[in-house]
C-alpha cells in the first residue's frame, strides 16, 4: 500500500519508495509495516486529529489504486470498454421513460430479475413486508457485493466502477416500479399487473407505509438519482483510466504489476 500521508501522524510528503525499511521523517514509523498489521486501540480512545488525513488518504488509494505498471494491452481494453459503457449509458438514457414504464434496457433487467427474485425465496421465512422487500434488496446487492469484491479484494476499482454504473442502472429499474405503484400498469412476471393481482412489490410496500399517493415522486426522485450514480461511476472509471495512463511500460508486451500482493 502507497501512503499518500504518513498514516500515523499524517505527516507529508513521504519517501516514494515505501517497501521496507523506509520510515516516516516525522514520526519514525516503517511504512510497509503501517499497510499489513492493524494496532488495536486502546477502548475509549477517540481518532486523533492527526490521523484522520491518513486514513482519508488511505481511502483514497483503495478507490484509485494504481498498479506499479499497467500493460498497454490491458489499458487499452479498459479504454474500449469505457467508450462501449458511455455509448450505452447514452442508449439507455435515450430509451428510459419512468412514467410510460421503461427503463431502457431489457438486457439489464434480464440480468437483475433473477437476483430480485432469489432475494424474495431467501426472505421467504421473515415478515411479509422484508419478504417483500427482499426482492429489492437482491436486485441491488448484486452489483455491490461484486463492486465491494473488487475494490478490496482485487485492487480493482475500474472493475467495482463498472459494477457501481449497475447498481446505478438498479436504482432506476426499481423507481420504474415505484413510479408504477400508484397506477400499477405494467406487466409483472405472472402475466398480469398490479390492478389485477397483488404480487406488486412497490405498491404493497407503499400501501404498508402509507406513502402511496407519494408513489410517482418518490419513483421520479430514484430515477434521477440512478442516473447520476451511472455517471458518477463512469466518471470515476475515467479517472482511473486516465490515471493508469501514466503507468503505461515502454515495451507492449510487459504486463500488470500490482504494487499491493492480492490478499
Amino acid at each position: 500500500m502507497i501512503h499518500a500521508l504518513c498514516p500515523k501522524c499524517g505527516h507529508a510528503p513521504l519517501p516514494e519508495n515505501q517497501a521496507a525499511p523506509a520510515t516516516c521523517p516525522s514520526c519514525g514509523v516503517i511504512l510497509a509495516k503501517v499497510g499489513v498489521f492493524v494496532r488495536r486501540r486502546p477502548a475509549g480512545m477517540t481518532v486523533s486529529r492527526s490521523e484522520v488525513p491518513g486514513r482519508v488518504a488511505d481511502a483514497g488509494t483503495v478507490f484509485l489504486h494504481l498498479p506499479d505498471t499497467v500493460a498497454r494491452s490491458v489499458w487499452g481494453a479498459r479504454l474500449a470498454t469505457l467508450a462501449v459503457y458511455c455509448l450505452w449509458t447514452a442508449w439507455i438514457w435515450r430509451g428510459i421513460d419512468v412514467r410510460a414504464g421503461e427503463a431502457g434496457s431489457f438486457v439489464l433487467w434480464a440480468v437483475l430479475t433473477p437476483f430480485h427474485e432469489a432475494g424474495h425465496v431467501l426472505l421467504f421465512w421473515a415478515p411479509a413486508f422484508m419478504a417483500i422487500l427482499g426482492g429489492t434488496l437482491g436486485q441491488h446487492l448484486m452489483p455491490l457485493v461484486l463492486a465491494g469484491a473488487l475494490l478490496i479484494r482485487r485492487r480493482d476499482p475500474f472493475g467495482a466502477a463498472l459494477f457501481a454504473w449497475l447498481f446505478g442502472y438498479s436504482l432506476i429499474m426499481m423507481a420504474v416500479y415505484m413510479y408504477d405503484a400508484f397506477d400499477p400498469r405494467i406487466m409483472l412476471l405472472d402475466g398480469r399487473t398490479g390492478a389485477d393481482s397483488d404480487g406488486h412489490d412497490w405498491q404493497n410496500m407503499f400501501g404498508d407505509l402509507g406513502l402511496l399517493r407519494n408513489a410517482r415522486g418518490i419513483g421520479l426522485f430514484f430515477a434521477w438519482a440512478g442516473r447520476l450514480v451511472m455517471l458518477a461511476s463512469l466518471g470515476w472509471a475515467g479517472c482511473i483510466v486516465w490515471m493508469q495512463r501514466a503507468r503505461l511500460p515502454d515495451s507492449a508486451l510487459a504486463e500488470t504489476r500490482s504494487n499491493v500482493d492480492t490478499p
